[in-house]
């Protein structure tokens, strides 16, 4: 049975972020012949080739692209693994962490993060600050210590990880006409919507989904993420297309109903981002371990949202 231990792993990780060994070597200070060497032994031990070329660069082989997330949630583990060696330690550890995450997921995920965070760190504290927070430099000066979204760019200081992969769903309010007979793609994109838009002339992949289809949505509203897209459906005739973890949680509290989307769509891929500093802190380390496990894991949210005063809405 051939073995390989966290080093190899770090390297494998190293090398399908980069797709270089000289810019792998360097992201695990590595000598480029160590890292030649450790993606011989990666080939030997995963029998496949991992990286092969394509004209000039390196691209993954579809073996390698099925092993990133896995090797990527194991070495976080192992990470945190090695924080909780001294519980007594952890124990008496006081340290404030800021989070940056898309509007709502405070509302859904603020409590459960806090809760597996204090886990281990019961004299922990989070702050959670939006996304409309906007600061470039905030990751590299130390002024949050986490990134969260789905549409965050990555730069050479810092590391990334997709922690969930969440399917889309529909939403409407509960009664919406649109859920009274079956739901057709056509039927579905001559509704109303309101969609989420991270960039302005920004396309959706349900558009794109719709337009392969010779089929365009009616979009008459448009926000910056999906919690504000549930409140407006929640208040209105309008359908939203959101993350399935967002949908679910909320759609009680808010009243809504959801549903499959009639097309198939790629999952949502949500992505965290720290500043490489981080990388041999293990409270840090610990954190990143706590939010991707409750980004993966259910979530159950109170129906404590205040009134939303919906008005009255006349029949269709």
């Amino acid at each position: 049975m051939k073995t390989y231990d966290l080093n190899l792993l770090a390297a494998l990780d190293a090398l399908l972020t980069t797709g270089s060994v000289t810019a792998a070597a360097e992201r695990v200070h590595l000598s480029t012949p160590a890292m030649s060497h450790a993606l011989a032994r990666i080939r030997e031990v995963f029998g496949d080739p991992i990286l092969v070329r394509a004209g000039r660069a390196m691209v993954p082989t579809a073996r390698a692209q099925a092993l990133a997330e896995p090797v990527r949630r194991l070495l976080g583990e192992a990470q945190a693994l090695r924080a909780n060696a001294d519980a007594a330690q952890w124990a008496e550890r006081t340290r404030s962490f800021v989070v940056r995450a898309p509007e709502g997921y405070a509302v859904v995920f603020g409590a459960p993060w806090l809760q597996a965070l204090q886990a281990r760190m019961p004299q922990a504290s989070l702050q959670i600050l939006p996304a409309t927070y906007v600061d470039a430099m905030a990751l590299r000066e130390g002024r949050i210590d986490v990134d969260i979204g789905t549409g965050l760019g990555v730069d050479g200081e810092t590391e990334e990880r997709v922690v969930s992969q969440q399917p889309l769903l529909g939403a409407a309010r509960a009664g919406h006409p649109l859920l009274a007979a079956r739901l057709t793609a056509r039927r579905w994109a001559a509704a109303r919507h309101v969609d989420v838009v991270l960039r302005p002339g920004e396309r959706s992949v349900a558009d794109q989904a719709l337009a392969e289809r010779g089929l365009q949505r009616r979009v008459e509203l448009a926000v910056p993420n999906s919690y504000s897209a549930l409140l407006a459906a929640a208040q209105s005739d309008l359908v939203a297309c959101v993350s399935e973890r967002m949908a679910r949680s909320l759609a009680g509290p808010l009243q809504l109903q959801t549903f499959a989307l009639p097309l198939a769509l790629p999952p949502q891929p949500v992505r965290m981002l720290w500043h490489r500093r981080h990388a041999s802190d293990p409270a840090h380390a610990w954190l990143r371990a706590c939010l991707g496990q409750v980004l993966r894991a259910p979530v159950t949210v109170p129906a404590v949202l205040p009134d939303l005063g919906r008005p009255a809405l006349p029949a269709a």
